[in-house]
C-alpha cells in the first residue's frame, strides 16, 4: 500500500537506529470482533529481535511475534482495513499515520514522548486462572463454543480478578489439609463455582465450598448445576447469614451481603475462628439511619452524596477495627476497577498469631463514633 511508505521508511530507519519504542494501534474501523487495540514493541526471543504484537480483546489480551518482514504485511492487512490510526514511538518523533472515513491518509510528525527504550524482555499474556468449562456455559458467561459472551466480559474479568485476589491470601493462611470454605449470600454463583473449580480441579486442593442463600430458586438452580458438572466438594443451602451456625471454617466469603448482612458474615467468621474473611460489603444503612436527622459539624457532611460515601467509609473502618480487635489483620482495597462495577470495594481479614492491643483499638473505635455521633456499630453487637 503506497499510503504506507512513509510509515515503512520510519518503521525501516527506527529498528535499524535502534530508537523503536513501540506502535499503537487504535481507533477500530468495528467493534463487532471485540479487538479494541494492538500495542507493538521489540522483544528479543531466543536471542533474536521480533516485534511482538498484544492485541487487547474485550475478554482477553492475546501475544503474537513476527519478524520486521512479517510484520510489515500485518500492519497492511490491519491499518485502514481493522484500524484507522497507527503511532510509531521512537526515540527522535512520534510519527502518527491517520485515516479518513473515505480511506485518505494523513501523517504528522511531533516531538518524541519518550526519552529512553523499555526493555526488550518477552512478555507472556495475563494468565486466566478461570479456565473455559461447562460450568461457565451453563451459568450464562460463556456460548456453546466456549467464546465469552460480550455483555459477560466484565463478569468474566471479575472472576479472574477474584480468583487472583484469593489465590494471594492463601499463600499466608494457615490453612487445613481440607479447606473449609463457606459463602454467604452466594446469590447464582458466579465466584462460588469459579472458586471451586479453580481450587479442586485446577490446584488439586482437597476443598469443600458451602453456598448460603437465601432465595429458593437459585439454590435449586445452583445445586443442579454444581451435580451437572459433577462438582462433589460443593453445595448450597437455603438459609440467612444470621441461622447459618457454621462448624469448621477456614475461609468465610461474603460479597455484596447488604447492609447488616455484611456484620452477621463477620460476626460467624469471628465466631468460627475463620483464617480468612474476604466480603465486599454494600448498602451500608444502619450508620446512615442511625445518624438521621443529627447535626454534623463536618462540612463534607453537607452534600447527600458526600454524606453517603463518608458513612460508607466510616462503616467499613469500625468494621476493620473490630476485626483487628479481634486479632485480624485487615486490608480494604479496590477489588476491581470502576468500569467493571461500582461495588468494588474490598475488606479482608487474615488471623494473625500476634495477640491484638485491644485498649488502642477500642480507643480508636470509640473516637471515631465520637466523632459522627454513633451510639453502636452493629457489628459490635453481634461480637
Amino acid at each position: 500500500m503506497n499510503d504506507l511508505a512513509p510509515f515503512f521508511g520510519k518503521l525501516d530507519k527506527s529498528f535499524n537506529d535502534d530508537t523503536f519504542v513501540k506502535i499503537t494501534l487504535s481507533k477500530p474501523a468495528y467493534k463487532s470482533d471485540g479487538l479494541h487495540n494492538i500495542y507493538v514493541r521489540i522483544a528479543t526471543i531466543k536471542g533474536e529481535r521480533a516485534f511482538s504484537f498484544t492485541y487487547h480483546y474485550q475478554t482477553n489480551d492475546q501475544v503474537k511475534n513476527y519478524s520486521l518482514e512479517e510484520a510489515k504485511e500485518i500492519f497492511t492487512e490491519l491499518l485502514n482495513q481493522k484500524f484507522k490510526v497507527a503511532i510509531l514511538f521512537t526515540l527522535e518523533e512520534d510519527f502518527t499515520t491517520q485515516f479518513s472515513k473515505k480511506g485518505k491518509v494523513t501523517t504528522r510528525s511531533t516531538f518524541p514522548s519518550f526519552k529512553n527504550k523499555p526493555p526488550e524482555t518477552h512478555d507472556k499474556p495475563k494468565e486466566r486462572r478461570a479456565e473455559l468449562g461447562k460450568y461457565l456455559n451453563l451459568l450464562g458467561i460463556t456460548d456453546a463454543d466456549d467464546v465469552v459472551i460480550p455483555k459477560m466480559a466484565d463478569k468474566y474479568k471479575q472472576i479472574n480478578k477474584y480468583l487472583e485476589i484469593i489465590e494471594n491470601l492463601m499463600k499466608n493462611a494457615d490453612l487445613s489439609k481440607t479447606i473449609s470454605i463457606v459463602d454467604m449470600g452466594s446469590g447464582k454463583g458466579y465466584l462460588t463455582f469459579a472458586l471451586y473449580d479453580y481450587l479442586a480441579n485446577q490446584r488439586k486442593r482437597e476443598v469443600t465450598i458451602k453456598g448460603i442463600e437465601l432465595r429458593e430458586e437459585l439454590v435449586d438452580f445452583c445445586n443442579k448445576t454444581a451435580k451437572e458438572c459433577g462438582f462433589e466438594g460443593l453445595s448450597f443451602v437455603r438459609q440467612t447469614i444470621e441461622e447459618y451456625k457454621p462448624k469448621k471454617v477456614d475461609i468465610l466469603i461474603a460479597l455484596h451481603a447488604c447492609d447488616t448482612a455484611t456484620d452477621d458474615a463477620l460476626a460467624k467468621a469471628i465466631t468460627a475462628n475463620a483464617q480468612l474473611v474476604i466480603t465486599a460489603p454494600c448498602c451500608h444503612k444502619q450508620i446512615r439511619q442511625h445518624l438521621k436527622g443529627k447535626d454534623q459539624e463536618n462540612p463534607i457532611l453537607k452534600y447527600g452524596i458526600f454524606k453517603e460515601r463518608q458513612f460508607e467509609m466510616v462503616t467499613d473502618t469500625l468494621r476493620a477495627l473490630i476485626l483487628e480487635k479481634n486479632q485480624y489483620n485487615t486490608k480494604v482495597f479496590e477489588f476491581i476497577s470502576n468500569e467493571h462495577t461500582r461495588k468494588n470495594v474490598m475488606l479482608i481479614g487474615q488471623k494473625s498469631i500476634k495477640k491484638a492491643d485491644k485498649a488502642s483499638l477500642t480507643e480508636k473505635i470509640n473516637n471515631l463514633k465520637k466523632e459522627y455521633g454513633i451510639e453502636s456499630h452493629y457489628l459490635e453487637t453481634l461480637v
